[in-house]
C-alpha cells in the first residue's frame, strides 16, 4: 500500500486515477482547487483532501507543508493539475504572482512542489514522480518566458509542457541512485475533460486510455528503477529535441530558480 499525492484530482484524469488507486487500497492525498468537487472525490475515495490554487506559489508552498504534515513518507507524486489551451480567442492571463498563467500552473507549480516534497519522497526508498505532460510541445523562448511579445493560449500550453518534460529529465539525473525516479507522459490525446471542452476542440481518445497509461507509470512493477523517460501513452517516445538539450535545461533551471526566489514570501 503506497502513499500517493495526486494534484488536480477533483476532475477528469486526476479524479479517475484517484478512484482507481483508492480501489486498489492505496492511501491517497488529493489536491484540487474547487472545494465542492474536491470534497466529492475525497468522500468517494476516503482520501485526505487539500485545497490549493496552484497559480499562487505561496499556496503551492502551503500545499507541500500540509502534505508533509499528513505523510512523512511519500511513495508517488503525480503532478497532474494543469491549465489547458483556454477558450478560443482568450487573451493572455496571469497567475496570482504575475507570471504567464500556463507557465505558472503547468510548470512552475509542479517544479516547486516536487522540490519541496523531495525529503518525503527520499524517505520512501523507491518513490516515483510522474509528470503529466503532452505530445503537444513547442520550444521555450528563454528570452520571453512570459510570452509578452506574442501570445497564443495553445502555444503557451505547449511551451509549458516542454518545460515540464525538460525538468523531468533534469530531475531524473539529479536523483539517480537515490531510489526516486522521475518520468513523464502524454496520457492520451484530447480526452473528454473540462479543459478540452473549454478549448472547444473535439475529443480524440477516451479518458480510460489516459487512465491506463498514467496508472502504469504509477504502479507497474516493470518500471521499478526506470527513470528519465517520456512516454506517449504506454510507449517510450522521444520528446522535442530542446528537452534533451542539457545546456538549455541548465539555463531553464537557472531562470526558474530566479522566478521562484522573486516570489518567495519573507
Amino acid at each position: 500500500m503506497a502513499n500517493i499525492l495526486i494534484t488536480g484530482a477533483s476532475d477528469g484524469l486526476g479524479r479517475a486515477l484517484a478512484s482507481e488507486l483508492a480501489g486498489a487500497g492505496h492511501q491517497l492525498i488529493v489536491h484540487g482547487r474547487d472545494p465542492g468537487r474536491l470534497a466529492g472525490v475525497a468522500q468517494e475515495t476516503g482520501a485526505v483532501a487539500i485545497r490549493a490554487d496552484l497559480s499562487s506559489l505561496d499556496e503551492v508552498r502551503g500545499l507541500a507543508a500540509q502534505v508533509a504534515d499528513h505523510a512523512a513518507r511519500l511513495d508517488v507524486l503525480v503532478n497532474n493539475a494543469g491549465v489547458g489551451f483556454g477558450a478560443p480567442g482568450a487573451g493572455r492571463e496571469l497567475s496570482r504572482d504575475g507570471y504567464e498563467l500556463r507557465f505558472a500552473v503547468n510548470y512552475l507549480a509542479p517544479y516547486l512542489l516536487t522540490r519541496l516534497l523531495l525529503p518525503a519522497l527520499r524517505r520512501s526508498g523507491s518513490a516515483r514522480v510522474v509528470n503529466v505532460a503532452s505530445a503537444g510541445q513547442r520550444p521555450v523562448d528563454l528570452d520571453d518566458l512570459m510570452m509578452q511579445r506574442e501570445y497564443d493560449g495553445v502555444e503557451a500550453y505547449r511551451r509549458s509542457k516542454l518545460a515540464l518534460i525538460a525538468h523531468t529529465f533534469d530531475l531524473a539525473d539529479e536523483l539517480a541512485g537515490t531510489g526516486v525516479t522521475a518520468n513523464c507522459l502524454h496520457p492520451a490525446s484530447l480526452m473528454p475533460t473540462t479543459m478540452v471542452r473549454e478549448s472547444r476542440y473535439g475529443t480524440i481518445d477516451s479518458l480510460e486510455q489516459g487512465l491506463h497509461a498514467t496508472l502504469r507509470l504509477v504502479t507497474d512493477p516493470d518500471l521499478d528503477g526506470v527513470t528519465g523517460r517520456y512516454f506517449n501513452g504506454t510507449q517510450p517516445a522521444r520528446a522535442l529535441d530542446q528537452a534533451h538539450d542539457q545546456a538549455f535545461r541548465a539555463r531553464l533551471r537557472e531562470r526558474t530558480e530566479a522566478l521562484l526566489l522573486a516570489r518567495q514570501s519573507p
